[in-house]
């Protein structure tokens, strides 16, 4: 029977033996995958039932704010005020689906009324709102 032998005899063994050590840690480790129930956790739903029908189309209303030069602000080409105004978007936002918002505002408007209707569609929590128009300032740089 061979033996491998250190280099000087009677020396202890500088190096560890980590096999005992692995063994133990694989043994553990089943134990714990053995131990853990089996996730049988199940969530019931009632899904809906095809009847064959098309699905009615979606046609969302689109509301189209604009503010003129002369400091005018209409909602769907009717003149409003800043207090309409939060009506209007307090009622659409309570709509299913909820309407888009557009804003246009003209190149001439005051900034300090175009600023106002911005906070008044923030403080609405407008949340689907676009800017159109914006094709005619393409050039301006």
């Amino acid at each position: 029977m061979a033996m491998a032998a250190s280099a000087a005899e009677g020396e202890p063994m500088m190096d560890i033996n980590t096999t005992p050590l692995i063994d133990v840690m694989l043994v553990l480790l089943i134990m714990f995958i053995i131990t853990i129930p089996v996730q049988t956790h199940a969530v019931k739903l009632d899904l809906p039932q095809d009847n064959g029908a098309p699905p009615p189309l979606v046609d969302p209303v689109k509301n189209k704010v604009v503010i003129t030069a002369d400091s005018q602000v209409t909602w769907n080409g009717a003149p409003i005020d800043i207090i309409r105004l939060r009506q209007y978007l307090d009622i659409t936002q309570t709509m299913n689906p909820i309407p888009e918002l557009h804003l246009q505002p003209d190149a001439q408007a005051r900034y300090s009324l175009v600023d106002q209707v911005l906070a008044v569609t923030k403080r609405a929590r407008v949340e689907k709102m676009g800017f159109v128009g914006n094709e005619q300032y393409g050039q301006a740089f």
